[in-house]
């Protein structure tokens, strides 16, 4: 009998082996998703992917969580900050720079976050350079000049001696930007501080927020800390935060001007100012990223007197312990056109029997999804990172009825390492098995370029995968807009 191998005949043979409960080192499972790139990172563990056009070149900035690594580049051993690859070329990425972060592992060191803006875009900066906004550690918020990648320079430290950092987000059209931070005033380790980075040489504080009972000198309870945060910007006057990972989750929308020019210091009137509304989500889930869909044209109600253009906000919660030792993190679907009224009409997970994602080692369930908004996917596809699962990528014309379209489960390699236990494990006594001993991909963030690529890094040390879609999937994005 002859045999006729193909791609997808591969493919097949390892999720057969995979369905049998063997997962094979160095086998990548995919489906309308293609392989076009990859980065080593230099074997960092890694959190955050931005991607920015800067003249001719496309350059990835890579934020990490804390660890130490030789860097190839000079030969020192450094502890993780921020990587800087040129990925104008998909195929060849080239790594042109790493700068150091805080000491320490994990969550406790590294440099997670990182946005880029252009001084062209900011009103009062270089309009020749390009500027990279970076956290340190738990530390401190920085501002580095980027506009030559290969020798990136410290402008500023906006602010430092904090006991927390997180997600920001950086208008570059306004410069204004939120900074997930831990004042040590704040009962908290993760709240906003509101800045004016127009300048980013010059920041100017604005303010400080976050829920009632964060706030100093507040009583009780302490609602869960902030994670991050999403803005639509002076034209959409709307700014989302999510709070919580894995519990006790909190979707914030708040009026983005009263936030701004309204009643500073802290008061549980001037905090309940500018909220919108606030919908809690149930005890074992989490909002880890907030990303706002707003008139968005529903086809099957395009016959309705009411209801044809709706808004939304896609959550999605951030799975932590191993195993599945948790309540699933998943993808929420909200309706938010009547702002005051939220509430939840689809979900969607990963069925857990298609791998046996629970048995295979690290965690399995959602982290996060692309925030970039670029025309090529916004609200025709969205992708979510979901640790052992891979990337996935759902078609979400239909918010009611998002449905899986591409996936990418990159291979294992030499750099892959065991994720160690999230902190409380041992306190909570987890009852681990052997799967807890396991290497596994564990891709943990995702974000697309306006070329239509997208990029995936994993928490495990595997590096950065860089995709397209190909088959079905990709005849759904809008290719006339990309930047070719």
């Amino acid at each position: 009998m002859t045999y006729i191998w193909s791609r997808n005949a591969f493919l097949f043979i390892s999720a057969w082996f995979l369905l049998g409960g063997v997962y094979a080192q160095g086998t990548a499972e995919s489906r309308n998703m293609a392989l076009e790139g990859y980065s080593d990172l230099q074997g960092r563990t890694a959190y955050q992917p931005t991607i920015q056009k800067q003249g001719n070149r496309w350059i990835a900035y890579i934020g990490h969580h804390g660890d130490k690594k030789i860097n190839p580049l000079n030969g020192k051993l450094e502890d993780n900050g921020t990587s800087i690859i040129d990925v104008t070329n998909p195929k060849k990425p080239k790594y042109l720079y790493h700068i150091p972060g805080e000491e320490g592992l994990a969550e406790q060191g590294g440099s997670q976050m990182v946005r880029v803006c252009s001084g062209a875009n900011l009103p009062k900066a270089d309009k020749n350079k390009f500027y990279m906004l970076r956290v340190f550690g738990n530390q401190a918020h920085e501002v580095w000049d980027v506009t030559t990648p290969e020798n990136p320079t410290l402008i500023t430290t906006i602010v430092k001696g904090l006991k927390g950092t997180h997600k920001n987000f950086w208008e570059c059209d306004t410069g204004i930007a939120y900074l997930v931070s831990g004042n040590p005033q704040w009962r908290t380790n993760r709240m906003t501080q509101v800045y004016d980075l127009s300048d980013p040489a010059k920041p100017i504080f604005i303010r400080d927020f976050g829920l009632v009972g964060q706030q100093p000198g507040a009583g009780g309870a302490v609602p869960t800390q902030l994670h991050g945060v999403m803005s639509t910007g002076p034209k959409g006057n709307r700014v989302y935060f999510g709070y919580g990972t894995n519990s006790e989750g909190i979707i914030q929308i708040i009026d983005r001007d009263k936030l701004l020019n309204g009643p500073k210091d802290p008061t549980p009137e001037n905090l309940l100012y500018p909220q919108v509304a606030r919908l809690d989500m149930p005890a074992m889930h989490g909002a880890h990223t907030t990303f706002p869909m707003s008139h968005v044209d529903v086809p099957e109600f395009s016959k309705n007197l009411l209801g044809k253009t709706r808004d939304f906000i896609v959550v999605t919660d951030e799975a932590i312990q191993k195993e599945c030792l948790e309540g699933r993190q998943m993808v929420w679907i909200v309706d938010s056109t009547n702002e005051k009224k939220p509430f939840g009409v689809a979900s969607w997970t990963v069925p857990e029997k298609s791998g046996n994602y629970c048995s295979r080692g690290g965690r399995f369930g959602t982290h996060s999804s692309n925030e970039n908004m670029t025309e090529v996917y916004f609200k025709k596809i969205m992708f979510f990172s979901h640790f052992n699962a891979g990337v996935r990528a759902l078609d979400i014309r239909d918010p009611f009825s998002p449905k899986e379209i591409a996936y990418y489960i990159p291979a294992m390699n030499k750099n892959t390492v065991v994720l160690q236990a999230p902190p409380g494990a041992a306190v909570a006594n987890l009852p681990y098995t052997e799967a807890s001993n396991k290497k596994a991909i564990q891709t943990n963030n995702v974000e697309v370029d306006e070329r239509g690529y997208i990029y995936i890094v994993d928490r495990a040390n595997t590096g950065m995968h860089i995709l397209s879609l190909t088959g079905n999937a990709r005849s759904i994005a809008n290719w006339e807009a990309a930047d070719k």
